[in-house]
């Protein structure tokens, strides 16, 4: 599907899959190694299953052109449910349902079942930031009134390009998440000797508990990760989901196999071993100066394992790796006590429906202010000296 935007001379093309514009274009406009905003990744969530019709994440990437040349690219999906987004708005499906109007099917500007802030609208240097803007909001609003759809959500920003939304019309939702930041750390007792004595102790007592329980940690990169690994992980990651949510995850086994597999040495692995079996793994992705925390699987439990595998081999990469940051996903004020900052995590949101948009707005300021209150109580939380 095509658009014209005027007197601009933009068009702008929905995509209903990422394969109809070229790996090169995308990436060199995106022009970024956060990992998940890669062609290869987005087209590996298509390709194997994981965002189609059928599972509710239909495909509607859009492009911006000028004379044929792409311009600007932004992921996009046509959702029919909210699950996999990680900034949980059931309640407003409520209250449209209550009005008597259908919240389903919305627009998503996210990366899938990935919480992780990043780059969503990208522009080359060749257009102007804010007449590329000025295109999209014409072409989302356009789209949504002829396909009635209710709302466009944009998940995961940073926070001057969630300013920037919010001054161009859209509501603004602030969550928590809890990071680590690296402060030169030479090692990891050098990032424990900022700890209070008694969390310090605590700690290396959780540590001391992997290897009591005779667990071996290995940490695997890129080409090092073979087949029996992944095969290996895939395994724990649908035990895991299987016991916690009743079903086997959201992504594929092919995309594992291949889509992560193939994206090199952007992917890190940590596999538990006991007696040289392969009890439990952590799957982590990183750019030049960030590591992600993403997935974790076991095929039973271990005393302070996730821990392990899931926080403390991560901060142990970033240091030997001297990257600045560790973000390990949603959630988890457990994470708090092992030194992971909280941090406000943006989200943008357009709501056709006049009156239910006024409504939004205003939860989502007061839920702004209790955000704030919140994150400066997890603050003096923190279990440093």
């Amino acid at each position: 599907m095509a658009l014209t935007s005027h007197p601009h001379a933009l068009t702008v093309e929905f995509l209903t899959s990422i394969n109809q514009i070229s790996a090169t274009q995308w990436n060199a406009i995106a022009n970024t190694d956060y990992p998940f905003l890669r062609h290869d990744f987005l087209l590996g969530l298509e390709t194997t299953g994981c965002t189609t019709v059928e599972t509710g994440w239909q495909p509607c990437h859009l492009i911006l052109r000028r004379d044929d040349e792409v311009v600007a690219i932004m992921p996009l999906y046509l959702k029919t449910h909210s699950y996999g987004e990680y900034v949980f708005d059931w309640s407003w499906a409520d209250a449209w349902r209550q009005r008597g109007l259908v919240y389903y099917p919305k627009l998503l500007t996210a990366i899938p079942f990935t919480p992780a802030t990043g780059p969503r609208l990208c522009v080359s240097p060749e257009l102007d930031a804010d007449e590329g803007l000025h295109a999209v909001l014409h072409a989302i609003k356009t789209l949504a009134a002829q396909r009635n759809i209710s709302s466009w959500h944009l998940l995961f920003p940073d926070e001057a390009k969630s300013e920037t939304l919010l001054a161009a019309g859209l509501h603004r939702r602030a969550g928590t998440q809890f990071h680590w930041f690296n402060d030169n750390y030479s090692c990891f007792e050098d990032f424990l000797s900022t700890f209070n004595s008694r969390k310090r102790k605590a700690l290396k007592k959780e540590r001391r508990r992997v290897a009591e329980q005779g667990l071996v940690m290995k940490t695997l990169t890129g080409a090092n990760i073979g087949e029996q690994e992944w095969e290996q992980f895939y395994r724990f990651y649908q035990l895991t989901y299987a016991k916690r949510s009743g079903h086997g995850g959201y992504l594929s086994r092919d995309f594992f196999v291949t889509t992560a597999a193939g994206m090199g040495d952007q992917v890190v692995m940590v596999l538990a071993y006991l007696d040289a079996h392969a009890v439990a793994g952590a799957l982590y992705f990183c750019s030049d100066d960030t590591l992600y925390g993403r997935y974790w699987g076991c095929e039973e439990e271990y005393d302070c394992l996730h821990f392990e595998a899931c926080y403390y081999q991560g901060i142990e990469y970033c240091i030997a790796n001297k990257l600045a940051r560790f973000d390990p996903g949603a959630q988890g004020e457990h994470k708090i006590q092992r030194g992971f900052r909280p941090i406000t995590t943006w989200s943008n949101h357009w709501i056709a429906d006049p009156d239910l948009s006024a409504a939004v707005g205003d939860f989502t300021r007061r839920e702004e202010e209790q955000n704030d209150l919140y994150r400066q109580s997890a603050v003096k939380m923190l279990p440093f000296k």
